[in-house]
């Protein structure tokens, strides 16, 4: 039996997010899924330990392109940060007390700074208002940059102004050390991010409002991201102009390198606030950098561009904050749970502050990924991480091969990490080989990988998994009879394209709050992706047929194998309404077919309660199609079809023949 409970897994599910440094104090934001998913504020200093700063209740998120980010930014010991509740911005004193800042209303607020007089912040507003599909409403939100006063009532008509417009997006509003610059990107539809961002500067004039408005850098097909300022004043900004995003700055010739690699500085802007570079003093610079799924740290000398990597027993995260003799960041390794790490720049110590969870795995139990390129279709190469089964206190027949979870990331610009994964471990030391794979589409790999999902979204992807399967499977490491997927929100729609578009690879398949109706996406979802198919597929409605030709709800008749799907109620990205037409579909089709809907949820499970029932649902729907019983005590999900599915399967193996036969998985 795993040592590895479901609860273990949720309980490791802390999330440690926007780590932060103001003088000797370290913050971050901690989403607790034991206290209903809520975010807390927690402030640590060597003398005092860590305390929650924000009151009992609170819950530090914005919902912000729905995927927030940036909810919080603390300053001179007082914290902003946004409420859940109202999406409203407040002032967090040193009593404890939060003082609203802006008015009530359809608002939402993100990404703040705090202009050096302390009088006013620059944030990414969100305008809600008369946002409906009725006629005369609006079909979407209006996007700003507005100036938030904090010595006026929120109620006041000139407490919140607007100072950028025009624009579909903006993100990372930054002023300059002496308050007379300010920085910014903005985007519009049908562009992503990721795809093309400009990069703007403005004088901030004595009065406060923006002159001279220019254009550094970027274009539809330049993404940029983390612009920001040196010590005395210099613009640096992360662009992908070369194939790789890196770091540049502004000099007096134009745009500079300041470290160039084949390396990714940063990642995709799927949420705000993401700081992979920071000054730690006038000369000297720290990056942190991905290659294939591995990240490292940097020590830059501006000046001169010498580069050095830090060598650390942890991998550093994406959230990056410095003083003059420390680096924190958040830390991860393949054995220990995610950490706020601490790191003395003179003598590269380490210091854990926290971790996200005990570590719940030692030793032997913890299965290590190997990095794994595969060939696949187009005469390409694709790349992934395996993990083997890792239970020492089990042993599987020697004859069988073990069976195979294939894993499919959202985004789908996203990508496999190599950090400890309670997640992926809750398989292996249950008898299940899992390859997490980093389909073409990817982050981590430059701009040319990422972009070979440009419209062959449920293709490219789906070759990938499939080939990455069958690579396993040609060496011995899998068993061809037992193949799973599973994926979440992109990750779903893959999942579900392969079992209708390659039907016969895969046994059985998880799709966590998946896409199964691109027409619908295209048509109802959120602003922020509501033309990410323009790439991914085609503009619609000039491209519809294949729309329709790349919906695994239009292909249910080629799909051959049980399907669990995982849904939650309030889930403003994937409607809900898509897992119910997946599971009436496969049920009219009489295969065994599960659907289980989580009130409260949104898009990504974040309650205990909640991570717990889906992943031991998710166990015993496997016990259940490939015949084992799991050994936890769990209640299993109700699957439609089950009986006489089984029944015609073992008809069909005594019409060939075939010798049911145990199950190698230690579950």
């Amino acid at each position: 039996m795993s040592p590895l409970t479901a609860a273990d897994v949720s309980a490791g599910s802390i999330r440690l997010d926007l780590v932060d440094v103001d003088g000797d104090a370290v913050y971050w934001l901690e989403g607790r899924p034991a206290d209903e998913g809520r975010i807390a504020l927690v402030r640590w200093t060597a003398a005092e330990g860590a305390r929650d700063m924000t009151p009992p209740g609170a819950n530090v998120r914005t919902r912000v392109h729905e995927y927030g980010g940036g909810a919080c930014l603390v300053r001179g010991g007082t914290a902003y940060y946004v409420e859940n509740r109202d999406q409203r911005l407040y002032r967090l004193g040193h009593d404890g007390s939060p003082v609203a800042l802006t008015p009530e209303g359809p608002w939402r607020y993100a990404d703040a700074d705090l202009h050096p007089s302390g009088r006013w912040l620059v944030c990414v507003r969100e305008d809600h208002t008369g946002v409906g599909t009725g006629p005369g409403e609006a079909h979407e939100p209006a996007n700003t940059l507005v100036r938030v006063w904090l010595d006026r009532a929120p109620e006041a008509v000139d407490a919140v102004e607007v100072l950028v417009s025009g624009d579909d997006f903006y993100a990372a509003p930054r002023i300059s050390p002496d308050g007379r610059r300010l920085c910014w990107i903005a985007w519009r539809h049908p562009n992503m991010p990721w795809d093309g961002t400009d990069l703007r500067v403005a004088d901030l004039t004595d009065d406060g409002t923006l002159a001279n408005i220019r254009q550094v850098a970027g274009g539809d097909h330049e993404s940029i991201h983390q612009p920001g300022w040196s010590p005395d004043g210099q613009l640096h900004f992360v662009s992908d102009r070369t194939g790789w995003w890196n770091l540049y700055r502004e000099g007096p010739s134009g745009m500079e390198p300041v470290c160039p690699m084949e390396a990714e500085v940063g990642g995709p802007l799927w949420n705000f606030g993401p700081r992979a570079w920071a000054f730690a003093g006038p000369e000297r610079l720290l990056v942190v950098s991905t290659r294939a799924g591995v990240r490292r740290l940097h020590d830059v000398q501006p000046t001169t561009g010498r580069v050095t990597e830090v060598p650390m027993a942890v991998e550093p995260g994406r959230l990056l904050a410095t003083t003059l003799t420390h680096a924190v960041f958040l830390g991860h390794s393949t054995y220990d749970p995610d950490a706020v790490v601490r790191l003395n720049l003179a003598t590269r110590a380490l210091e854990t502050v926290t971790r996200a969870a005990a570590p719940a795995l030692y030793g032997s139990f913890v299965s290590a990924p190997e990095a794994i390129t595969f060939p696949t279709s187009g005469d390409r190469e694709a790349h992934a991480f395996y993990y083997a089964p890792g239970n020492p206190e089990f042993r599987g027949p020697t004859t069988q091969r073990p069976p195979l979870i294939v894993m499919s990331h959202g985004g789908p610009t996203s990508a496999a990490q190599t950090r400890l994964s309670l997640d992926i471990q809750f398989w292996t030391t249950r008898g299940f080989a899992v390859v997490d794979v980093d389909y073409g589409g990817s982050t981590g790999y430059g701009r040319a990988y990422r972009e070979r999902l440009n419209s062959t979204w449920g293709q490219t992807d789906v070759d990938d998994c499939v080939a990455a399967a069958e690579f396993l499977v040609a060496r011995g490491w899998a068993d061809p009879a037992r193949l799973a997927i599973r994926g979440g929100s992109a990750g779903g729609y893959t999942t579900l394209a392969a079992l209708t578009f390659r039907p016969g690879v895969f046994s059985a398949a998880a799709s966590y709050y998946g896409i199964c109706d691109l027409e619908v996406l295209a048509r109802d979802t959120h602003k922020f992706e509501a033309r990410y198919t323009d790439s991914l597929v085609g503009p619609y409605p000039e491209a519809k047929a294949r729309y329709v030709a790349r919906s695994p709800i239009h292909a249910v008749d080629r799909l051959a194998c049980p399907l669990i799907l995982l849904q939650g109620e309030e889930d403003a990205v994937v409607p809900p309404n898509q897992a119910r037409l997946m599971a009436d579909a496969v049920q009219a089709k009489g295969l065994p077919v599960a659907l289980l809907m989580f009130p409260g949820e949104q898009h990504g499970f974040r309650k205990m309660a909640t991570i717990v029932r889906a992943l031991e649902a998710e166990l015993a729907f496997y016990g259940a199609v490939f015949g084992f019983p799991p050994a936890d005590p769990i209640e299993p999900p109700p699957i439609d079809n089950l009986d006489a599915w089984r029944r015609r399967r073992l008809l069909s193996q005594l019409e060939r023949g075939i010798t049911l036969t145990g199950s190698s998985s230690g579950a």
